[in-house]
């Protein structure tokens, strides 16, 4: 045999670890558009998310904050309202929370959208963190020069619970939330987000869907949406009336991975993550806003329009 192996004789374990690795491989490309970004790019903000969340759920207050720029940051939550705009009015925030989490405080990174020095991140934090109940989040995360300059979290206020939700959220929000400081996203992510932004604002669903891959996904989190494929979505956006649609929306920040948004109606804020291919076609596009802010009969409204005839 000349020291060849055959295939009967390869360990099925090192044939699984080699398919896992190269079906990872396969998922992290798809998610980096040719001209934009490299996997290396991916890795590395992949990597400081993830040390970010490591030291905030080992409740580190003074390691948490090194991830943070001194010189120039802001932190702020969309939902509430809330906005930090220097770096030790954060660590105060922190500092009064994180003594008093549970030892089995988790905050986890679920999914992350992005490249170079921007990215959406889908976590998690635990019950008991910022509440009774667990909080699902999504965030807009801005990095320069290693350091995070934004972060501004969205999440559903009704899933954490309206009368639970009502008792923290602020009665007057911030003007801004800092977009300023985030910088340019690239070209890509710029054209496919104000592209789709601007189809979907002027209600042109023929544009907004030649936006998708084929087989692209719309999500809508919290009215529990999801829509696949060109046919499906079409129809959808025909019917729809999402927070993100229609005249009064506006772009308010792009990033690496999606774009966060203004509305004039009853949903003020929200972000949508957009997933791309090698051919800059959106795979799956998510969409995250303060559920509490319409009723329930609205939300069955908005889940009807996915009933196709």
């Amino acid at each position: 045999m000349n020291g060849a192996t055959s295939p009967e004789s390869v360990d099925h374990g090192v044939m699984a670890t080699r398919r896992n690795l190269l079906q990872a491989a396969v998922v992290t490309a798809a998610l980096i558009p040719a001209g934009t970004a490299n996997a290396a790019d991916r890795s590395s903000i992949e990597a400081r998310l993830k040390a970010y969340f490591r030291d905030k759920s080992n409740r580190d207050v003074d390691a948490t904050m090194a991830h943070f720029s001194r010189s120039s940051m802001a932190y702020g939550d969309a939902a509430v309202g809330a906005l930090s705009v220097t770096w030790e009015e954060q660590r105060s925030r922190f500092a009064e929370f994180m003594p008093n989490w549970p030892a089995t405080s988790v905050s986890q990174p679920l999914r992350i959208v992005g490249y170079g020095d921007s990215a959406i991140v889908f976590f998690y934090n635990s019950p008991g963190m910022f509440g009774p109940v667990e909080i699902r989040a999504v965030a807009a995360v801005n990095y320069r020069n290693s350091k995070i300059v934004r972060w501004v979290d969205y999440w559903d206020g009704r899933h954490f619970g309206i009368e639970n939700f009502e008792a923290i959220r602020r009665p007057e929000f911030p003007p801004d939330f800092r977009e300023s400081l985030g910088g340019k996203a690239s070209r890509l992510a710029e054209r496919v987000a104000r592209g789709l932004a601007d189809a979907l604002r002027t209600r042109n669903i023929a544009a907004a869907v030649g936006f998708f891959d084929l087989h692209g996904v719309i999500e809508d989190l919290p009215s529990h949406i999801q829509v696949v494929g060109h046919r499906s979505i079409e129809a959808f956006l025909t019917t729809a009336s999402l927070p993100y649609m229609g005249a009064g929306t506006r772009v308010r920040h792009v990033v690496n991975g999606g774009y966060e948004w203004s509305a004039d109606g009853p949903v003020k804020l929200g972000i949508t993550a957009l997933e791309t291919n090698r051919d800059g076609k959106i795979t799956r596009m998510t969409s995250v806003w303060d559920g509490s802010r319409i009723s329930r009969d609205a939300l069955i409204t908005l889940a009807g329009a996915t009933v196709e005839e």
